[in-house]
């Protein structure tokens, strides 16, 4: 029976919104794992807006939907309308947008704040026992909603940010970006893609691959 799965998008680029191959890559393995998939992202503007070619920051802002519907093809919606009961799973994929529209990670670590649909979101699917994977920068998202729980995660092999998800109670493990971590109590599937900046996109590809299989497998 085929899965129904909410994506949560923050947005469209890596330095200020979701990373656009995590985001695609994810939506392809869950299609062809035959799932349903619906994509959602928070009405809001998002931080900042960052020239991709300077790498800059630019004047003017971007709604976090609008930019993440150029990845969805405009089949998207708001964030709040993402019913947990309505679905299998959830899966999360990374960039800066995680970490600076979906929560401060980016700007204060461990000490940072959730938005509140998306920390209600990742703790409704988490209570009723529904899988949650999360790619690259997105795992310290979960650390900050779930650290209390001492779930296992991976963000690939950076001493600093993984400390600072070991600060919420989380516990972070060491990861290649073509493997993926798989927390079977908590069910939570973590891997870190783009965390190597210099990875190969094939081995981000098999990362993402297994954690979506490894999530669809915990349903």
């Amino acid at each position: 029976m085929s899965k129904n799965v909410a994506v949560i998008l923050s947005g469209c680029g890596f330095l200020d919104g979701a990373e656009i191959r995590e985001s695609v890559l994810t939506l392809l393995h869950l299609d062809e794992a035959g799932a349903n998939v619906t994509i959602y992202a928070p009405d809001k503007e998002q931080q900042h807006v960052i020239n991709h070619l300077k790498s800059d920051e630019e004047k003017g802002s971007r709604n976090i939907l609008e930019e993440s519907a150029r990845i969805a093809r405009c089949q998207i919606s708001p964030l709040t309308d993402l019913k947990s009961d309505q679905f299998d799973c959830l899966l999360i994929p990374g960039g800066f947008g995680v970490a600076k529209n979906l929560c401060t990670f980016a700007f204060e670590g461990s000490a940072a704040k959730v938005e509140e649909t998306t920390k209600k979101i990742i703790n409704d699917f988490y209570s009723v026992q529904k899988p949650i994977g999360a790619l690259c920068i997105a795992p310290a998202l979960l650390a900050l909603c779930l650290g209390d729980k001492n779930i296992q995660v991976t963000i690939g092999t950076d001493k600093e940010t993984a400390a600072e998800i070991e600060k919420t109670g989380a516990k972070h493990v060491d990861c290649e970006a073509n493997a993926c971590v798989i927390d079977t109590n908590n069910k939570i599937v973590t891997t870190p893609a783009y965390m190597f900046d210099s990875a190969k996109l094939s081995h981000i590809s098999q990362g993402i691959s297994k954690c979506v299989q490894e999530t669809l497998a915990l349903c």
